[in-house]
C-alpha cells in the first residue's frame, strides 16, 4: 500500500483563487536570484547545457495566474505539492 502525502500547509485541500475562482494557472516570481548554467561547447560551434544551479536570496511570492492576485498566504502549500 503507498502512502499518500497530506500537506500541512494552508489550505488543507487545492488551492482556488480567492478573487477570481481560479483552480489551474499560478504564477511563481522570486527576487534576487542568481542563476548560474554550465555548458559545453560541441564541435560545430553549438552549446549544450550541463548544469543549471538557482540560488534565491530574495522573496519568493505566489500569484493567480489569472487575476494576478497574491496568493502568497498559499505558497508553503503549493511547495509541498509539486511532485
Amino acid at each position: 500500500m503507498s502512502k499518500v502525502q497530506i500537506p500541512s500547509g494552508k489550505p488543507a485541500g487545492r488551492i482556488i483563487c480567492p478573487r477570481c475562482g481560479n483552480v489551474k494557472d499560478f504564477v511563481e516570481i522570486a527576487s534576487n536570484v542568481l542563476v548560474t548554467n554550465h555548458y559545453v561547447q560541441n564541435r560545430d560551434g553549438s552549446f549544450s547545457p550541463i548544469e543549471n544551479e538557482t540560488e534565491v536570496a530574495g522573496e519568493v511570492r505566489l500569484f493567480c495566474g489569472r487575476c494576478s492576485a497574491d496568493v502568497t498566504e498559499f505558497h508553503a502549500h503549493f511547495q509541498e505539492m509539486i511532485f
